[in-house]
Formats: structure tokens, C-alpha cells, sequence
């Protein structure tokens, strides 16, 4: 049975509370033995074939819960002792973990929570929260308890996710000091840097498929490597994602005033939840007036697919349902697009490219025209075309699908002063996102 807090129940439907898929955030499974804190974040599409069928006969005794299908770190439902479910109803599950960790995560989210909260420092930090709905309990095993909680990836479609521990420490003012030579031994740097990368799941559009990356990754990550490594999280295949960097740094921003403006609590072990939408199927190309200016002509010809591609001094790219246009999904357009454009222009010179792409997603319309002007177009328009494609406008910032969300609360302790060690991972983090973003 579900015991809730005062405060309205998620909605039954199979999506979260508000319509907005949130993160299930905070899988730490921590143990006293000393592994590895990590965070649980979830897919919110529903588990695969693979993944449900894994769940088995665990299925019933879950009271229809499955294992999560997705995670970038952390303990897997059935791998370890803990791990992360999804509900029916869209909401992810977090298994308590012993005490203290688990009951001060819960008195945690409760207080935040709590219906008849007046602080307005606590009522700012749910904007930067997952959900929270209580705690449940399957009927078969009333004395497991499960923090009950928003998955942040349900919206999208191809989420791309990483977990990022923040602070100067990953151990806790009552850590003993065996415990402390253990976290200090797993990532020396954490001092130094403040964040330590803890998993990342990233989806390229170039092949439809997902690169994954552990917590081995992070740790292996050093000062000169750390800039690349964030890096590649933010790149889908074909080029950097600068508008969810852009949009990531003003989250990240928006957090760090908010602890620079509190000194109620200090968080250790907690990390960022980064979710962006890897997929362009909310994206549609135009590219109209596709136009390269040569000297002499070449006979048309007819390309795989029924395109074809038509040279007279001007040069149109056509479908067999579109006139002088193509319209297509990024996502299984673009590799396409592109072998089109090298097949035309393997040995041209002295061209001008001009595309305007216009991006629809969300409803927000911009566009841009960018001309690329080459002297030898021998094969290497493909680097040109990617900057064309990738170009984002600055004032788009906020149109990037991206979450950032605070997780994992099992070391969150009262205080009367700034948590100076996580503003400190806060503020070298946007450093390195912000010279990813103007390099």
C-alpha cells in the first residue's frame, strides 16, 4: 500500500503529475561497506522485450512494476540489492536503502514536501527536484519500501542522460576515516575538480543507437581530460549539441543561486541528473534554394530512392513528392541528405552552398541562413554541412529540450552556513561547459 504525504497523488493515467515526464533521480545505493554512491535515472519509455522479460516472474510479486530499462549508474533492479522500478503509472520507485541513508532521505523529501511548507527556500528547491509522491510498498512485501518518484526522461523520445556527483566530497561530515580513504581513493580529483561523472547514455543520430559510458569513464577522467570528456555527452554523431550545453549551463546557473542564497542545508553525495532529447523527430528541415553556382552544366541523373538530382548552373535537390524541397526527419533524413551532397559535390570547385534550416520544435520557429563559401569542394563538405545544421542562433538557448535536476538525498544534513563545497563543483562545472560551448 502507498502512504502518501498531504499533498495530490500522481495521476493514474501513466504520466506524471503536470504532464511532464521527470526523473527518477537518486538510485544511490550507497552501502556502509563504501560502494560507490550513483545516481538511478530512468527511460521513460517502457522497458523493452529484452528488459521485461528479464523482470520475469518478478512481475506479479511487483504488483506490475518493472525493472527500470535504462540506467547510466548506479545498482540494477535484480543485479544488486537495491535498485530502480517504474510504475504503472508512469512514476519511477526507489528502494529505501538502510539506515540512516534511507529514512534521511525520505524525512528529506517529506520536509521539502510537506503541503503545509512555508519556506521559501524549500518551496525554490522543488523547481529543481524530481516529484515526489510518498512511499509504496508491493502488497507482497509490505516491509520494502519505495521512495515513489517523477521520471524526468519520460518526455522524450531518445533521452540522452548522464549523472554528474557534485561537491568537493563524496563522504559525509560522520564518515569514519576508513570510509573517507575509500571515497578519497576512488576519484582523488573530486577535491580539485567538484563533480565526478558518473555515467553517461548518449544517443547518436548518426546510427540510431545509444554509447554508454560508466562510472569507470569518470574516474578515469583527469584535469586535462575532463573538458573532452563532458564533451562527448553533448555530441549526437554528426556534431556538438551547443543549444542543450547553452541550456544546461542556464539550469546549472539557476541551481547555483539558489545555493548561494541558502545556508539550511549541505549536500553530500547528490548529484545532477542531465536529460536532453537526442532525437530530431520534433526537428523538420526545409531546404529551400539549395543553389551552387558553377561554371558548366552536368546532365541529370537519377539517384538511389527516386531522387534526383538535377544540374543547369543551378544545382535542386527534389523528391518524388516535393518540388525543388526536401522535407525530412533529421533523424533518418540527414545521413541521406549528406550522401547526396557528396556524391554532388566530389569534384566541384569554386562553390557556394546557401541552406536555411528551419527548426520547429516545440513550436518555436527560428531560422538562419549560412552561407559556406569553398574553395575545393573535394569531399570535405560534410565538416561545412554539420556547422550549417548545428548552428544555433544565442537568444535559443531556451528552446532546447533539457532537464537538470538535483538527485540522491541520503546525505543531506542540516546547516548554518553556504555549502561551499558544492557551489565550488557547481561553478567549475558551467567553467567547463561554457568552454566547451565557445571552443
Amino acid at each position: 500500500m502507498a502512504t502518501e504525504p498531504p499533498r495530490p497523488a500522481p495521476p493514474a493515467a501513466g504520466r506524471p503529475e503536470g504532464g511532464r515526464g521527470c526523473c527518477a533521480g537518486g538510485g544511490r545505493g550507497e552501502a556502509e561497506e563504501g560502494e560507490e554512491a550513483a545516481a538511478q535515472p530512468a527511460l521513460g519509455a517502457s522497458p523493452g522485450p529484452a528488459a521485461a522479460a528479464a523482470a520475469g516472474g518478478r512481475r506479479r510479486g511487483l504488483n506490475g512494476c518493472v525493472p527500470l530499462s535504462h540506467q547510466v549508474a548506479g545498482h540494477m533492479y535484480g543485479k544488486d540489492k537495491g535498485g530502480i522500478l517504474q510504475h504503472p503509472d508512469g512514476t519511477v520507485l526507489k528502494q529505501l536503502q538502510p539506515p540512516p541513508r534511507g529514512p534521511r532521505e525520505q524525512e528529506f523529501y517529506n520536509k521539502v514536501y510537506d503541503s503545509d511548507c512555508c519556506d521559501s527556500i524549500l518551496l525554490e528547491l522543488r523547481e529543481y527536484l524530481p516529484k515526489y509522491f510518498g512511499v509504496w510498498s508491493p502488497p507482497t512485501a509490505p516491509n520494502d519500501t519505495y521512495l515513489k518518484l517523477e521520471d524526468v526522461t519520460r518526455k522524450f523520445n531518445k533521452p540522452c542522460i548522464m549523472d554528474v556527483k557534485i561537491g568537493q566530497k563524496s563522504y559525509d561530515p560522520y564518515a569514519s576515516a576508513e570510509k573517507i580513504q575509500q571515497q578519497v581513493s576512488k576519484y582523488p580529483l573530486m577535491e580539485e575538480i567538484g563533480f565526478l561523472v558518473l555515467g553517461m547514455r548518449v544517443y547518436h543520430v548518426s546510427s540510431d543507437s545509444y554509447e554508454t559510458q560508466n562510472q569507470h569513464y569518470g574516474r578515469s577522467l583527469t584535469k586535462e581530460t575532463v573538458k573532452d570528456g563532458i564533451s562527448k555527452f553533448f555530441h549526437n554523431g554528426y556534431c556538438l549539441r551547443k543549444d542543450a550545453i547553452a541550456a544546461s549551463i542556464q539550469k546549472i546557473e539557476k541551481i547555483l543561486e539558489w545555493f548561494e542564497g541558502q545556508q539550511q542545508l549541505n549536500f553530500y553525495a547528490s548529484s545532477l541528473l542531465f536529460v536532453y532529447e537526442g532525437s530530431c523527430q520534433a526537428t523538420t528541415m526545409r531546404l529551400s534554394d539549395v543553389t551552387l553556382a558553377e561554371k558548366r552544366g552536368v546532365p541529370k541523373r537519377l539517384l538511389s530512392g527516386g531522387d534526383i538530382l538535377e544540374y543547369n548552373n543551378n544545382i535542386h535537390v527534389i523528391n518524388s513528392t516535393e518540388n525543388g524541397k526536401i522535407e525530412a526527419s533529421v533523424s533518418k533524413g540527414l545521413s541521406k541528405f549528406y550522401a547526396l551532397h557528396k556524391k554532388a559535390y566530389a569534384k566541384r570547385h569554386h562553390s557556394q552552398l546557401s541552406l536555411k534550416v528551419e527548426n520547429l520544435e516545440q513550436g518555436n520557429v527560428w531560422k538562419s541562413s549560412t552561407c559556406i563559401t569553398q574553395e575545393h569542394l573535394n569531399g570535405n563538405v560534410l565538416p561545412q554541412l554539420e556547422k550549417v545544421f548545428c548552428h544555433v542562433p544565442a537568444d535559443t538557448k531556451e528552446s532546447a529540450n533539457v532537464e537538470v535536476r538535483m538527485i540522491d538525498f541520503a546525505h543531506v544534513f542540516p546547516s548554518n552556513t553556504k555549502d561551499e563545497g558544492y557551489i565550488y563543483g557547481l561553478k567549475n562545472l558551467i567553467t567547463v561547459l561554457q568552454s566547451i560551448l565557445d571552443n
